[in-house]
């Protein structure tokens, strides 16, 4: 049988993650391609607790269907974080729950792009919002992020040129590369998106993940009316969940609203029942403190072994956050370091999916959230031998 499907899925680009999935479902296989958060972080016993008291408390409510944008206290609390922890004044009615960060992408595009509009995006780019952004055939332009951020000639460039709705950016610990922008640099993105019609999508997945635990001030601090902010619980609580927000204008959220309801009606109701029970009974900020405490020490680590192990990689040096990017010897590809990874039992993450007008080959991205200790030494200790085998064989 012929199935007409969208020409829309014609187009798609095509995935690198269902062949990076079955990979990582290989236990003999230790994994830095994923973008896990530790499993041995999550509070289950917390989150026990808190269901257990939802469900004996208020559970013929939390089962039943609610409204689109979410529930009111838990909506309520994360504008109070908002504005007690990076001092801007979110109320409860500019926050709109949703399934995990990652379908904002989804929803954010379906109401700004049509076939053919421009969008920007960091070079390397976030796989996820390549993925998601491409379904609505825009026009992607990059540019190109140095180490404290995008280039701001170019980023000037692009929107004196483009005509783009909106660019997308993850500021904090940025995915794939691991880089933050500097104060400095999310001034002058403020400053210049301020005399355009294109709308800063601020990306804070990673935003509560620096190892100093010191918050760093968000691009909507110096364009409130120009920016949204799409968060998750998935890093700092448990991605099972899928719990995220957007925040953002209510000009922004009528139409978010009409499509979110189209697409799911709400986000699962009984989840953000029991996250916010969670929330409140327990010190997030103490949890979050000893999640990055982990990381940094894993981050540490694995940046210490590639700088012994493999002085010819270059690598970034990230703040926070749950990746690091490292730059391949000259002539080695990154597809065959993840070929060859495979047979000696370590998988990376190749650099091509991050790089929408062509690059990566040379770039790989690497995770230290979810490996242990023990794995990074011995991920590390395989990944250096492939690559020096790989360099012996040119």
């Amino acid at each position: 049988m012929s199935f007409h499907f969208a020409d829309r899925i014609k187009r798609a680009p095509e995935s690198f993650l269902s062949e990076l999935f079955s990979v990582s479902n290989n236990p003999s296989i230790i994994s830095f391609a994923g973008g896990l958060p530790s499993t041995s972080l999550i509070d289950t016993e917390g989150i026990a607790q808190a269901t257990r008291q939802v469900m004996e408390e208020d559970a013929r409510i939390a089962l039943q269907y609610t409204t689109t944008d979410g529930y009111l206290p838990l909506r309520e609390y994360i504008a109070d974080r908002y504005r007690t922890r990076l001092g801007l004044p979110a109320t409860a009615e500019e926050i709109q729950i949703v399934n995990g960060s990652q379908q904002c992408l989804d929803l954010f595009a379906k109401i700004f792009l049509n076939t053919g509009d421009h969008v920007g995006m960091e070079r390397p780019g976030y796989l996820g919002a390549i993925e998601a952004f491409s379904l609505y055939e825009p026009v992607i332009d990059t540019v190109p992020l140095d180490d404290d951020g995008p280039d701001l000639a170019k980023f000037e460039q692009f929107v004196r040129t483009s005509n783009a709705k909106f660019f997308y950016g993850i500021p904090n610990s940025q995915n794939p590369s691991g880089r933050t922008y500097s104060q400095e640099k999310r001034k002058a993105i403020a400053d210049i998106l301020r005399k355009s019609d294109t709308v800063f999508y601020e990306d804070d997945a990673f935003g509560e993940l620096f190892f100093d635990s010191k918050p760093r001030p968000p691009v909507k601090k110096y364009l409130p009316e120009k920016c949204v902010i799409s968060g998750s619980f998935s890093k700092i609580i448990a991605p099972g969940m899928r719990i995220g927000w957007i925040y953002a204008p209510p000009e922004i959220l009528a139409p978010f609203n009409v499509v979110k309801q189209a697409a799911d009606l709400h986000s699962n109701f009984l989840c953000q029942k029991i996250l916010h029970r969670y929330l409140t009974t327990h010190d997030l900020d103490e949890h979050i403190r000893r999640i990055t405490r982990v990381y940094g020490g894993k981050c540490r680590l694995m940046c210490d072994l590639l700088n012994d192990q493999l002085p010819q990689v270059s690598h970034t040096t990230p703040e926070g956050g749950m990746f690091l990017m490292a730059t391949l010897p000259p002539g080695i590809s990154s597809r065959r370091v993840f070929d060859e990874g495979v047979k000696k039992k370590v998988a990376v993450l190749p650099g091509m999916p991050f790089y929408t007008d062509g690059g990566g080959e040379d770039t790989i991205r690497l995770n230290f959230s979810y490996p242990d200790e023990e794995m990074i030494k011995t991920g590390i200790s395989r990944l250096a031998g492939v690559i020096k085998g790989l360099v012996h064989q040119q």
